[in-house]
Parts: C-alpha cells; structure tokens; sequence
C-alpha cells in the first residue's frame, strides 16, 4: 500500500521542514488541495527539499486553468524533481464553484475533461519533439507554439495525470484518458467493489492498458491516533463529513447502494432548514465505519487492509488535510507490505 500524507500549504516556510520529516519518516508522497491555498506552490518548495517523495495535486481544479498551464506547471516539476515523482491531479469541481467562485464558464465536464487531459498530453508530446502541436478539440484548440516558448527538454517520459472521479461519466474518462483515478473520500468498499471497479475495468479494457500501470486512490477515510480518545476525536469529525457529503443529492448513489436513501434525503432537509450543527448526529457509529479504516496506531493496519486491501493502491493517512498524519515508520512499513495491484515506474 502507498501512503500520502499532506503539507501545510498555509505557510510555505513550513513546507521544507515538513517535507523532510514527512520523507524521513517512510511515507511514498504528499497531496496538496485546492481549498484554500494554491496546490502547485507547496509541492515546489517539498520538491527541491527531499529526494525521493512523490508529489501530487490532489486536486487542482482544472477548467479554472488552460490546459497550456497545466502543462507548464507539470513539466518546471518533473523536469527539476524527476517524472516519476510528479502526478497531477485534476478536479472539474461543481457547475456553482465554476461559474461563482473561479468566474469561468459551465459545460457538461465529462467530455471537457476528456479533451483537457488529451490536450495536456499533447501540448508535452510537442515539447518532447514528437510533432507539431495541432490539438483541436469542441472545448480546447492548441494550434501555436514557437521555439521561443518551449521549455528545456529533461530526459525521461512525461508527468502523470490523474482524475478526480464521482459519477460513472467521469470514472469512464478517468479509465480511459488518465494514470490515477482520485476516488472521493464519500465511498464504501461496496461501492467501490460493485460499482466503481467495474466500470473502471472496461474504461481500461477499452484503452488498452493494463490495471497494474494504473493507481486507484483513496475511495474512503482513514481514522487513526495514538490512543482511543485521539481516535474518537477524529471519528466524530469523519462523521460530520459523512453527514455533509451525504446531504448532497450527487453523492447518494453511495447511501442507495447500503439502504441509506432516506438519511440522505433527511440530511438534505436538514441543510435546507439550516440545521447544519445538528446533522452528525443523525449518522450512526456503523455508518461512519461504512466510510473508514478506524483503529488505534497498533490496530490500523488490520483496518485498512480490510477497508482497502485488494482494490485500492494508495490511501491518505490525513483524513483532515489541514492536518498532517502521525504514522511511525514502523506502521509505515507494515503498510507498505499490503498489496496492490498498481506497480510505480
């Protein structure tokens, strides 16, 4: 099992100490949000402070960005850190936060995605000198590109790309355009095993290409602490988030697929009436359990071997991005001796 962790993004003068100490410790890489903070700035400061520490965005909203910048952004790192540690993460984001929060325009995202990725690839397979760039698309178009404007070639292949995917339209392109599908912490091993697997397989089947170049990440929280009162702390938070999620009506085909229907049309009628302090407590421990991994320090590697063993290659032990997990390179170790399907370059 791969193991992530997160960074202070709040304050990039943290970020190199962290990042040490994070790699130090055993975990493969850091995933940095676009909640807050920028996520591109905290993985360059990590990138030139360690060696060997994988860095993902996890995720940068896309459609808020040009492909083209993507790109620029993606190669500065994998040509100063190495390829093999770079991913970037890609997110469409909801149509409000779109339209409201970054100002740019809505479109069905599925099939802008799909060319968002595709254009990001060739805007590299042109700096890699593999032709002309000539990428036109319904919703991207990359005609243009002088010598003066291509960066300095670097050996080795190109970053990786991955996709945060929900809904079965954007699972399908996660298969089929992406290296790393980014699953949603919203999500049970059921649904993972009988809803999500599947239609990643055949998005696969149809690419050609073979599970273990792929990563499956996330797809669920982890709950974990020293002792039995840092657990329940963290518990209680996930349970919120359950109860948050679980109020948005794109998120109940998970609750559908365990007879939860009803708490998520109450929880929805509860954010409706403004009852946001009260929800949590509508959503049971057996529910939350449904959602995590949940153990003590000695007891957690037995929990996500079970929560995730077998489906899912690489998990974040923050459940809370703002704070960064405290796994000891022993449990780091036991964990890294999970299986999984995907194979790292």
């Amino acid at each position: 099992m791969r193991v992530f962790t997160t960074l202070p993004q709040e304050d990039l003068r943290k970020v190199g100490p962290a990042a040490r100490a994070i790699e130090a410790t055993g975990y493969t890489g850091v995933s940095t949000q676009e909640n807050r903070h920028d996520p591109f700035l905290s993985l360059a400061v990590a990138g030139a402070a360690t060696e060997r520490l994988e860095l993902h965005t996890g995720v940068a909203i896309s459609f808020a960005r040009s492909p083209m910048t993507v790109a620029n952004v993606g190669w500065d790192l994998a040509a100063s850190y190495g390829p093999q540690r770079v991913t970037i993460g890609l997110g469409s984001q909801v149509r409000a936060h779109n339209e409201r929060r970054f100002s740019v325009p809505w479109s069905p995202p599925a099939p802008r995605m799909r060319e968002y990725i595709q254009a990001v690839r060739a805007i590299w397979a042109a700096w890699k000198g593999d032709g002309k760039l000539a990428y036109e698309g319904k919703h991207y178009r990359f005609t243009l590109m002088t010598p003066n404007f291509v960066p300095e070639a670097y050996e080795g292949p190109a970053p990786r790309l991955g996709l945060a995917a929900v809904g079965p339209a954007m699972l399908k392109v996660a298969a089929e355009e992406s290296d790393d599908v980014k699953l949603h912490v919203f999500c049970t091993r059921k649904y993972l095993a009988e809803t999500i697997m599947p239609i990643l397989e055949a998005g696969l089947a149809k690419s050609g290409r073979k599970r273990e170049a792929f990563e499956i990440s996330g797809g669920g929280f982890v709950v974990t602490g020293k002792d039995d009162a840092a657990v329940q702390k963290l518990f209680d938070w996930v349970r919120y988030r359950v109860a948050f999620y679980g109020s948005t009506p794109a998120y109940w085909p998970v609750f559908e697929a365990h007879g939860l229907g009803d708490l998520g049309r109450k929880l929805n009628a509860m954010t409706r009436a403004g009852q946001w302090d009260q929800m949590a407590k509508e959503v049971p421990d057996d529910v939350v359990h449904l959602f995590a991994a949940v153990g003590r320090h000695d007891q957690i590697a037995k929990a996500i071997e079970a929560r995730f063993g077998g489906l899912v290659d690489s998990i974040s032990a923050s459940a809370n991005s703002a704070k960064p997990s405290d796994l000891s390179p022993d449990l780091l170790q036991d964990l890294a001796r999970i299986p999984t399907v995907y194979r790292h370059a």
